[in-house]
Order: C-alpha cells, then structure tokens, then sequence
C-alpha cells in the first residue's frame, strides 16, 4: 500500500495580500476596486511596460548570444549599476571596493539572502522591525532563524511618526543588533523620516553598534533616484557597516523579471570578498544562479544615456501621478467629510496610505462597495484614477462616516 506521507499536514491561512486578490478576482461586480495590491497602474488602470524597457528588449535580442547560466552573483553590469544608482558615482565604498552586490530574485529575495547572512554569522542578533512593517518581512526573517522584534512607528493620532519613541527604541536596542529601515515609501503606511531624523537614525546606529538592513524597494517613488538615496549615503558617509536590499520591480514596472539585488557594505575589500563568497555559498544551496532576462534589460538601461533619461522622465510620470491622485483624494474626502483633516494623505510618500479606516470600515467597504483594501487600512494610492476616485471617495466617506464603527 502507499503511504501518504502527507495526509496530516495542514491547509495554512492564505497570504493576507494574495488571499484579498483572489477575493477580488472572483467578485462580478463592474465597479470593483483592488486598493490591497501593491502594483503600479496608469490612468487606465493598466500595469504599463515603459518604453525604456521596450528599447532594451529590442537592443537585447540583438546581443544575446547563448542561454548559458549566469553567475552566482549575476550580471556583472547590473550589479555596478546598481552600486551606482544607491551610492552615486565616485563613491568611496565602492572605489575601495568595502560593497558587495549580488544580484537577488526581487527585493524579496534580496532581504531573504540578508537574513540567511545574518543567521549564520551573527546567530544571536535580533532584528528590530517597525510597528508596522510589510506583512512580509516577519516571514522572512523567521523564516531563515533570525528572531524579530519591533520598534515603534506609526502613530495612528497624528497619521504620522511617532518620532521620540522610535529614537528611544532604537537607544535601547542590545548592541549588536539587526535594525530593518525603509529608506523611503514606508510600507504599509507611506510615513517618511525626514533628512534630520535619519541623521539622528545614523548617529544612533553608529554608537549602539546596530547593523542597519535597509529596505530600498521605491528608490524614485518619493522625490528622485538621487534624493531617495540620501540615507543610504548617509550610513555609507559614517562608515557603518549595513546591507541592502533594493528592488526594480516598482521602479522599472517589471513585476514578473523578480530583479532586485542585496548589497553589503563592509570595513575593507578583505571583508567584502569574504562576505561575497558566503552570499554566493548561500545563493548556490538554494537556486544556484539567479535569472538572466530582466536583468539584462535594466542593465541595458541603466548604462546607456539616452535610454537612462528616458527610464528617468517615465519614473517621475509615475511618481507625478501617485501624487496627483493624492491630492484627488484628500480634496474630494475633505469635501465629502467637511470638518475633517486629510492633509496626511498629501504628507505621505510613495505607492501607499494608511487612510485611517479601521479593519470593521474596511470589510464594510468590500461588503457594500466591493473595494478591497487590507484590514489594516492600507490602500494602493497607485490603484486609483480620474474614473475612479469618486466612487472610491464617496465609498471611504461612507464607510468613516457610519456610526457604530
């Protein structure tokens, strides 16, 4: 007889963000909304392909001469663009060669290799998350047996940081230990620390001895490529040691390529090739070799002029856009709800907003509207477009404005 070997195991709860698009794809109603999802949409409601990346693809098919594997650590230009897009040109890390980059299967697999380097190498380090942090990153880290905590973030009172506490926090963290930052475009909420307080954050990490793991997932999303940089120039600048985890996908519309990258910075070019070798060690126990297509392509980007300013002007269309909605937004709220303050909608930053509903308003809003958010209240600024943001609006009204909520 066979034996089955997993007749006990368990059905699990569905991902919260997969489970939602599930619920919205199989909803017949012709006003449907999905505000869960974190993916860009144009004015259309369409996922766009850029024209930058239509004009590599071109050139691609061109060079492409065998389907050999890449690399460990993947495309050798890829991964110096990278290096010049987060730390800019004529950085002394990487002119002394104290950064390694590999190249990851997405952010996520570029915060995944982190833990994994992290676990092994420092085994009794926690690491400290903000309160709240992308549903994703407890997962991941305890995933790979790095124990996670949190910091305070976000203060639902002000819809804005709770500054003083998570300075306290981060003074009060056993030194030695991990500390997850976005540097822009906080997910979930889209609350940024601005220029001062990540001066404080860097001095902070330097005298507690932290190792700051920064999450760069919308490098361009805020203000520019450049500004968007500024932390992690600053940690660089005071000579921490620190990793990287950024992501393409967002920035270069290529959701489905999984191109993202993690970089270490080290002390030395010594340490930096040590630490390469064991990236690659834990690269090769778990896929071997990552992805060619998507790589190449934003390689081709990112080293050729003309294609780089082109990349640049769809990205601050984008990011202009996002911005633009948010305005729709807040106005129309604000007009609907006379009285009350939406300015924290413009406040915030990036593909994101915490709007304040609460997981009760929240399920109203699917139950009665079919538009689908996340319990916690966040919602896809991305997703919405001049055909529908009134009834969205309208919708969110209705939902803040029930009694017994």
């Amino acid at each position: 007889m066979s034996t089955h070997f997993f007749a006990d195991v368990p059905t699990t709860e569905p991902d919260v963000i997969l489970g939602l698009l599930d619920a919205f794809r199989s909803d017949t109603s012709p006003q449907k909304v999905n505000l869960g999802i974190g993916l860009y949409q144009d004015s259309s409601g369409k996922i766009p392909v850029l024209q930058s990346i239509q004009r590599a693809a071109s050139q691609w098919i061109e060079l492409e001469e065998n389907k050999s594997y890449l690399s460990i650590d993947g495309v050798a230009t890829y991964n110096a663009a990278t290096q010049e897009l987060l730390f800019g040109e004529d950085s002394p890390v990487v002119a002394d060669r104290r950064v390694t980059t590999i190249q990851s299967v997405g952010g996520s697999g570029g915060l995944r290799l982190g833990a994994e380097l992290i676990h092994r190498f420092l085994p009794e380090a926690s690491i400290y998350i903000s309160d709240p942090s992308w549903e994703n990153h407890r997962c991941l880290f305890e995933s790979a047996g790095v124990k996670v905590e949190t910091y305070p973030y976000y203060d639902p009172e002000t819809s804005g940081l709770k500054k003083t506490d998570m300075l306290d926090a981060l003074c009060k963290m056993p030194m030695g230990s991990a500390v997850l930052l976005h540097a822009c475009c906080h997910n979930p909420t889209g609350v940024d620390l601005d220029l001062e307080t990540w001066r404080e954050v860097v001095g902070i990490c330097a005298e507690r001895q932290l190792l700051p793991f920064v999450d760069f997932a919308y490098q361009g999303f805020a203000v520019g490529n450049q500004e968007d940089a500024a932390p992690i120039r600053m940690f660089a600048e005071r000579g921490l040691t620190f990793l990287i985890s950024n992501s393409y996908s967002k920035s270069f519309s290529m959701y489905r390529e999984r191109c993202g990258a993690l970089s270490v910075v080290t002390g030395s070019a010594k340490e930096a090739a040590a630490v390469s070798s064991q990236v690659k060690r834990i690269v090769r126990s778990i896929y071997s070799s990552p992805p060619s297509y998507g790589a190449q392509l934003i390689s081709i980007v990112l080293n050729t002029p003309e294609l780089y300013v082109l990349w640049e002007q769809e990205l601050a269309e984008m990011r202009e856009r996002i911005r633009s909605m948010r305005r729709l937004l807040a106005s129309k709220l604000s007009v609907t709800l006379s009285g009350r303050d939406f300015s924290f909608i413009l406040k915030q930053q990036g593909m994101f907003s915490y709007s304040g509903l609460s997981s009760q308003q929240v399920r109203l809003l699917r139950d009665k509207y079919n538009i689908y958010a996340l319990e916690s209240g966040r919602i896809c600024v991305a997703a919405i477009n001049e055909r529908n943001v009134d009834y969205i609006s309208e919708a969110m009204a209705g939902v803040l404005g029930s009694k017994g909520l």
